[in-house]
């Protein structure tokens, strides 16, 4: 991908984020953070089985098909462990992380990861053709000039080789709606400094006139899982738990949530 990368340097003090829900679990049902504790790093969907995105990570599926692109075929045969985990980078200096779309928590990386990242714009399921790396990046003008949607002005990031938590991650940023409960207490085990953002959090007021958003039937199902009238990520994390619920239904109800309650910060 450097070849086909243009511009200068990015700034050092930019960091790559990874939004993910802190609070579901993975395919065979173990708290997502347990198993990230257990096995030390940040894993991809080809790995864990989840995505706060499409569920395309297998041979022949979007996923792999977009990789063998963007890379010209270099994870083909490349075990799971393998592969580049996905990002934003977080050039809007959001508190809640690039691309917070895919997730009310985020990972921020050191600036060490710049290094061993590639970036693409836009997201790569559009089939992009501008790319950058640390040392040539013109990616940012492009951004900043697009009319895109908050959830999807994000600069897409991949980083190869693994995410160590020990080594590789400045903080993990948790919503506040997280304090004192297992996904801080798990959190906490991973070897990494916690934080905490402004919060997403929607009353079911705020809520109700945007169907024209996602649709409808999600704004109906966010206000059936509001308590004492707000919606907030971890009311969110327990319907999907629970197994009662369409997770793509969910997923559009995150969408909600996180463009029209998000910290004003």
């Amino acid at each position: 991908m450097a070849g086909l990368a243009r511009g200068g340097p990015l700034d050092a003090a930019l960091r790559v984020t990874l939004n993910f829900h802190p609070d579901r679990l993975t395919g065979d049902g173990t708290p997502i953070l347990d198993a990230m504790a257990e096995q030390g790093l940040y894993s991809s969907q080809f790995v864990t089985g989840t995505s706060n995105g499409g569920l395309t990570a297998y041979e022949g599926g979007d996923r792999w098909r977009w990789e063998s692109r963007i890379f010209g075929g270099a994870y083909d045969d490349a075990p799971g462990a393998e592969r580049p985990v996905y990002g934003g980078l977080n050039f809007r200096r959001r508190t809640t992380g690039a691309a917070p779309r895919f997730g009310s928590a985020h990972l921020r990386l050191t600036a060490g990861a710049l290094a061993r990242t590639t970036f693409c714009y836009p997201d790569s399921f559009l089939e992009p053709a501008d790319f950058g790396v640390a040392a040539a990046c013109d990616l940012i003008p492009l951004a900043l000039a697009d009319d895109m949607d908050a959830l999807d002005d994000y600069i897409e990031t991949q980083v190869h080789g693994p995410v160590r938590f020990t080594a590789d991650v400045e903080a993990l940023v948790l919503d506040p709606c997280f304090r004192g409960t297992e996904v801080e207490a798990s959190a906490r085990s991973l070897g990494c400094p916690v934080e905490f953002h402004g919060g997403f959090r929607i009353s079911v007021g705020e809520l109700a006139p945007h169907g024209d958003f996602r649709g409808q039937e999600f704004v109906d199902l966010g206000l059936s899982l509001a308590a004492d009238g707000f919606l907030d990520p971890a009311l969110l994390g327990a319907a999907s738990r629970s197994g009662a619920y369409d997770q793509q239904a969910l997923k559009r109800v995150w969408h909600l949530l996180a463009r029209f309650g998000a910290p004003s910060a």
